[in-house]
């Protein structure tokens, strides 16, 4: 088995991860049906029940594993399997595991350390997939299937041609795509973007997650702020100390992440500030270097120390809800291509992810994605073509990739962000449009780069949320239009067909289905 890794081993949203795992551990406080309505409530509507209750009854085995593999999840002696739980917004119950504020970080280090003693397992880094090989790159091949990936070694520039018998897309997010966003430079929708050219169904590319709390300070801005400490008590506050969420929900801080990200979003715009503050003081510094030391070294670092001031905050995108359709195998529309993790949409995140369930999601259909390929008979590869780079030249300036880079996520950022209009979304899909032209132009002429790739990606990724958002005529979960502010009273995923896309703005059919193999 061999595992691209396009950056450094630690730059994965898995590692950035802070607040937890869900573990459902049936008892007196929680249950399996109490933590399937807390993601439907999250998930606006829009959540597949039977994915939903699939990932909760493996919850728990989902934690257990990962603590046999040596995650040092924090202890509590009264806790199951000894360990402390905690709460998150949305969660009606103290059902999170996690290592201080460092979870994902302890799992990937866990789980890194297992690959590298595997005899079976091959890591190449700095690793890139440009492509999937797929039944249209191969002669007198009539069935669809993906036969492997063309891969570029970045440190050599060559672009190699790898066969597989399976293929799994786990490579995160879109986040990039925003101009701020809490996510790894990693998340640049490659995995989206290639099942797409490929043929694959995408869903629900138009509910993005604005995590409510990132750090604002000039000296880092993808530094998140986890959930977790408003489910310990923290507040958010306007500059004059006023707490405004029990203005804007029940729940106050610890109402939905899309509820929290829209008015702190309202508040910055009524008031004409830059941020709002997160105010942590009352907890007290041992609890907060206890419980948050990750938190409270990072911010000491850059001059705030939160036991005796607030946090200043602000939203960034966070978590790509969509993704390419996938059963609960992993299994994409292209026999032989499988995806994991945030790559996909499955229903579990409907129209807004409830905290924490994103880790719980990898592990638990992560386990059931390998366990198919591994029971699954192999099939016959043919002959693959080589990569051509006959007709390609050098780059001759790299200010075109840089510049539409920066653009670009300023577009989305302002015209396709927390708040959305249908007249700042055709302007984002015609700038996209102009975009795409100069890429695809650069892509056919020059060798290709990581950063030709990821930009290429991103423009696909960016014109797949735009498309979407503009088919919902409604606001729901993540997707808030001033056009269409009410909720309809039923509603379904989004879900787009390659075959039916179109160059004409609304000309692209939408597909309202559940994802594939629901119920296998």
């Amino acid at each position: 088995m061999i595992v691209l890794a396009k950056r450094n081993l630690d730059e994965a949203a898995t590692a950035w991860a802070q607040g937890g795992i869900v573990g459902v551990f049936d008892g007196d406080d929680d249950s399996v049906d109490s933590h399937v309505r807390d993601t439907q409530d999250a998930g606006a509507g829009l959540v597949d029940e039977h994915t939903a209750r699939f990932i909760a009854e493996r919850s728990a085995e989902a934690v257990a594993w990962l603590v046999e593999r040596g995650v040092p999840f924090s202890p509590d002696p009264a806790g199951p399997l000894g360990l402390h739980l905690t709460r998150e917004g949305g969660h009606t119950v103290r059902r999170i595991a996690h290592a201080a504020d460092a979870t994902g970080r302890a799992i990937h280090q866990a789980l890194l350390a297992e690959v590298a003693r595997h005899p079976n397992i091959e890591v190449r880094h700095p690793w890139m997939a440009v492509d999937l090989i797929t039944s249209r790159h191969v002669r007198r091949q009539e069935r669809a299937h993906c036969y492997g990936v063309y891969a570029l070694d970045i440190r050599n520039g060559r672009v190699e041609t790898l066969p597989a018998s399976a293929v799994v897309l786990a490579s995160g997010g879109v986040g990039k795509v925003y101009r701020y966003t809490s996510n790894p430079d990693t998340a640049t929708g490659d995995g989206i973007a290639m099942a797409w050219r490929a043929g694959c169904r995408v869903g629900n590319m138009e509910f993005i997650q604005f995590h409510p709390t990132c750090l604002y300070h000039p000296q880092d801005r993808s530094f998140l702020i986890t959930e977790a400490l408003r489910g310990e008590g923290a507040y958010l506050r306007l500059p004059d100390g006023t707490r405004f969420m029990t203005a804007h929900d029940p729940r106050a801080e610890l109402a939905p992440r899309d509820i929290t990200a829209r008015a702190i979003d309202f508040e910055m715009k009524k008031h004409g500030i830059d941020h709002v503050w997160l105010d942590a003081t009352h907890l007290g510094e041992d609890f907060l270097k206890s419980h948050f030391p990750t938190i409270h070294a990072r911010c000491l670092a850059l001059g705030i120390d939160i036991a005796k001031r607030p946090i200043p905050v602000v939203p960034a995108a966070h978590y790509t809800c969509g993704g390419v359709v996938t059963d609960l195998h992993g299994r994409t529309d292209l026999p032989g291509l499988y995806a994991v993790g945030e790559t996909t949409y499955t229903g579990l995140h409907g129209a807004n992810r409830l905290a924490s369930n994103s880790l719980l999601e990898c592990v638990v259909l992560g386990q059931t994605c390998a366990k198919h390929i591994l029971e699954r008979s192999a099939c016959d590869r043919p002959m693959l073509p080589v990569w051509d780079e006959s007709q390609v030249d050098d780059g001759d300036e790299q200010v075109v990739i840089s510049h539409n880079w920066d653009e670009l996520r300023l577009v989305m950022w302002n015209y396709v962000g927390i708040v959305r209009t249908t007249r700042r979304l055709e302007r984002a899909l015609h700038r996209i449009h102009l975009l795409r032209g100069e890429i695809d132009e650069y892509y056919a002429n020059f060798r290709v780069n990581r950063d030709l790739l990821e930009l290429r990606n991103l423009l696909e990724c960016a014109e797949l949320i735009v498309r979407s958002a503009l088919m919902r005529h409604e606001s729901r979960g993540l997707h808030f239009s001033r056009d269409f502010p009410d909720t309809l009273p039923v509603s379904f995923p989004t879900v787009l067909m390659r075959e039916a896309r179109s160059a004409r703005l609304g000309d692209a059919e939408t597909l309202r289905v559940w994802p594939i193999g629901k119920g296998s």
